[in-house]
């Protein structure tokens, strides 16, 4: 008997093999899977050492990680199945502000205990999965500024101890389902996504702010038309009779009619009279009109979306050339070419759109800036451009085209390039590319809500250098070149928060009208025309743009002190007293390892925004200086501070 047990013995054996739970080496070794898979530049982890526990980044309890933290350590790739399935203890996993790219992971389904899942600003793809539902404990998800599509999934309903839910800037359509209910829900956000429908009525108690750039009416918003509660002769009603309407409605209907005839009729004769006595009409007037329900307040950065949708049928932005044109055709240029209707491009790309299809583009609102009102046109073949309409333009047509021109030329990595203008005697229209991340001023100033993202210090780093090099690059294009117009709204972000200098080249083409107030709290002291500003000007605007990225305050708002004090003043105010660390963003101060190189950049703004013009350094002494102190603080091993929400806030979920 004995013989015929021991294959039994074996085969249980190994059938038991396999259930043996994980152990730190299996998290040991998902982590090296993983660094190998997507690596990343601050990644400096010590293979040699047996526990991960000592990484950048890692945390552990009971002798397992339980927390993953790698936020913007230029992660890139796709993150591969069969990682994370031995990661099953992870209550925390923080992967956003990287470039993560394809669709997630099945075995994120593995992490049962998950209860922070942060993966916002990524290129994530593809539908919302159906297994982050069965990960009933998570309290925190972020799936924000990806590039998911399809659905919100009415799965969920099955998070009941779910507290935050941010999926904006993705690329969601179809209605929030009506019956989907998380009882604990705090923070909620699905804005600039493409979903249309009525807001659910348990998602009414939360602001508009939750809800912007979509097609959704309902609570927070005005209430959702519905059909008329009368039946037409003929139809039958509710009760299965039929209800006629009564005839002081029908006269109603017939007077209002004819009065709105006889409205239209006076307003078409008044037209055709001032047509008669002109022959050319105000481009201008007639596209104020076409856009004069869009309230633009204050001044807004290029990138920040204000309640504007797709689908209007017709571009707002193209509007100014309709009326020149009179219709979608392009006319001939007359006899000494004022009046050309065409796009005018620069290089030698490929010219993929012309002026029809701008003029049938789908558009919206970006914003009233300096120079012009902006817009987001998105055209029939998907491609999305910005589209600026200048203003006061005071120049003649030769030298318009001459300045335009050259700045066509400008081409630089951190410079917003510009890709065609169309011209006309009453119409300029500039084409850029879109920066989809909006303006470092939004990104700063935007949100100061629960579901802010904190910007760490090497974002902030990164920013200030591509600004410098963009800045510096127009510098080196002549002594007589500047910039005339740095502020924080003037610096977009690509997705990977990338700097992109815009409006450069603009600041010679307006009237003095449109200036006197254009750069509060960026000019320099000796500035008096603002047409004519010096390259060491724009080094002073760009150093108050650098205290703005460490102070987190902006020099157009509030007083700073109570008494009219600007931003330079009062940064040296506080250094003078030896309260430095009273200067920095809160948002900076969690950050360990780096205050030597942020009180360097502090000491660089101070140099910039020096009264006297030849007491600044050049753009490109700035330049060096960050990327000096750049390497410095790369060179150190830094473990990314607590996300969003603090594991200990979510024990009382339990």
């Amino acid at each position: 008997m004995r013989p015929r047990l021991l294959p039994i013995l074996l085969f249980a054996l190994l059938a038991v093999l396999p259930l043996a739970k994980p152990d730190l080496g299996s998290d040991r070794s998902a982590l090296l899977a993983l660094r190998l898979a997507v690596g990343g530049r601050t990644l400096l982890w010590n293979v040699t050492e047996s526990s991960p526990c000592s990484w950048a980044g890692v945390l552990c309890e009971d002798n397992r990680v339980t927390v993953l933290r790698l936020p913007g350590v230029a992660l890139s790739g796709e993150l591969p199945t069969g990682i994370f399935g031995n990661l099953t203890r992870l209550r925390t996993l923080s992967m956003r502000l990287n470039a993560l790219t394809g669709q997630l992971p099945s075995d994120l389904a593995s992490c049962v205990n998950l209860r922070n899942l942060y993966l916002q600003g990524n290129f994530f793809s593809g539908e919302i999965p159906d297994f982050l539902f069965t990960l009933r404990d998570l309290v925190r998800l972020n799936l924000a500024s990806n590039n998911f599509s399809g659905g919100i999934p009415l799965g969920l309903n099955n998070l009941t101890r779910l507290k935050t839910l941010f999926v904006e800037n993705n690329q969601l359509t179809g209605s929030i389902p009506p019956t989907l209910d998380i009882p604990k829900l705090e923070q909620f956000n699905v804005s600039n996504n493409l979903l249309n429908g009525s807001v659910p009525e348990k998602l009414q108690s939360f602001k508009q702010d939750s809800f912007l750039g979509n097609s959704l009416c309902g609570l927070p918003f005005e209430a959702c038309s519905s059909p008329q509660n009368v039946s037409l002769p003929g139809e039958n009603n509710a009760n299965g009779g039929k209800k006629k309407l009564p005839g002081g409605a029908i006269a109603g209907i017939v007077i209002g009619s004819v009065l709105a005839f006889l409205l239209i009729l006076v307003i078409l004769i008044v037209v055709c009279r001032k047509k008669s006595r002109s022959k050319k009409t105000s481009a201008v007037d007639i596209a104020t009109v076409k856009h004069a329900e869009v309230e633009i307040p204050g001044e807004k950065p290029v990138g920040e979306v204000e309640n504007g949708g797709y689908g209007n049928g017709y571009s707002v932005a193209a509007a100014a050339v309709a009326a020149m044109t009179g219709n979608a055709k392009p006319a001939e240029a007359n006899a000494n070419g004022a009046g050309v209707k065409k796009l005018v491009f620069f290089g030698n790309a490929a010219r993929v759109f012309d002026l029809e299809d701008l003029l049938r583009a789908s558009a919206e609102v970006l914003g009233k800036g300096t120079f012009g009102t902006a817009y987001k046109a998105v055209l029939e073949m998907g491609t999305v451009v910005a589209v600026k309409r200048l203003k006061d333009v005071t120049i003649s047509d030769k030298e318009f085209k001459e300045k335009i021109e050259a700045v066509g030329t400008m081409d630089h990595e951190n410079l917003v390039p510009l890709r065609a203008y169309y011209y006309s005697r009453d119409e300029k229209l500039l084409v850029y590319d879109y920066m989809a991340m909006g303006s470092l001023s939004a990104l700063l100033h935007g949100n100061k809500g629960a579901g802010r993202t904190p910007l760490n210090w090497e974002i902030r780093s990164t920013i200030a250098l591509g600004a410098a090099r963009g800045i510096q690059y127009l510098h080196s294009q002549g002594p007589a070149v500047s910039h005339g117009n740095i502020k924080s709204s003037n610096i977009l972000l690509t997705k990977s928060y990338d700097a992109r200098v815009s409006d450069f080249g603009l600041a010679h083409l307006v009237g003095p009208s449109s200036t006197p107030n254009r750069v509060a709290g960026y000019r320099a002291p000796e500035v008096t025309d603002p047409r004519k500003v010096s390259q060491k000007a724009d080094v002073y605007s760009f150093g108050v743009l650098l205290l703005e990225l460490l102070t987190g305050k902006a020099p157009t708002h509030a007083l700073l002190n109570e008494e009219g004090v600007d931003l330079p003043r009062w940064v040296q105010s506080i250094v003078r007293e030896e309260w430095t660390s009273e200067v920095f963003d809160l948002e900076l101060l969690r950050y360990q390892n780096v205050e030597e190189e942020m009180v360097q950049l502090l000491q660089l703004a101070v140099d910039c925004a020096a009264q006297y013009p030849d007491k600044r350094p050049s753009m490109a002494e700035v330049t060096r200086r960050i990327e000096e102190l750049r390497g410095s603080s790369l060179r150190e091993v830094q473990i990314p501070q607590p996300d969003l929400i603090n594991d200990s806030d979510d024990i009382s979920s339990r």
